[in-house]
């Protein structure tokens, strides 16, 4: 086995997907988590050893934000060339990035995860547009980043029933458990396909 690439997650929230990649943490090669606001992903980082920045958003209002996005884009481009990473895992991240990661260096390098099958429900509150679509199935889709939100290649992906009684937040758990073990296997079968 070769020498693992150096992997920055970015957190926005729980961490609760960083909490699960931890125990393969030096597998993975995470030398570096990153957030765009205060929260637990940072913490998680910090009690792991983990290298941690924050690159705080200072508007939370996406169209307010688009003004300053290639800018904000830019700063976490600087650190990343700077902490030499050859991968990033989006996981929970919440911010959309610049184009500018993409032309510079980062195309085919970022990784999302997505609680849903794609092409089937795109954007935000998808566990909510799969139970009011009615579907039996629904699960978690890896795949690469791109410009296009939710466009890129399809890397893995794992079902999940759709039960009857299920509120969001029940099979929103259902899919993160599916997910901390699908991502990670992901991540490592992908690096290992980079030069």
């Amino acid at each position: 086995m070769g020498i693992p690439k150096r992997v920055a997650i970015f957190v926005s929230g729980t961490g609760s997907l960083l909490e699960a990649m931890i125990p393969q943490k030096d597998e993975l090669g995470i030398v570096l988590v990153l957030a765009d606001r205060p929260c637990r992903g940072l913490e998680i980082a910090r009690a792991a050893g983990i290298e941690t920045e924050l690159v705080k958003r200072t508007d939370f209002n996406p169209k307010r934000f688009d003004a300053e996005r290639d800018v904000y884009t830019l700063r976490i481009l600087q650190i990343l060339i700077g902490c030499q990473i050859d991968l990033v895992a989006m996981a929970g991240f919440m911010t959309i990035l610049h184009r500018v990661i993409f032309e510079r260096g980062f195309k085919g390098r970022i990784l999302n995860t997505h609680p849903a099958l794609l092409p089937m429900f795109k954007g935000n509150h998808v566990v909510l547009d799969a139970i009011l679509a009615g579907v039996k199935v629904t699960g978690c889709t890896v795949h690469v980043a791109t410009e296009v939100r939710d466009e890129g290649p399809i890397l893995a992906q794992k079902a999940v029933d759709v039960l009857p009684n299920d509120t969001v937040e029940t099979l929103w758990e259902r899919i993160k458990v599916v997910e901390r073990v699908l991502y990670p296997k992901t991540i490592l079968e992908y690096a290992a396909t980079l030069k």
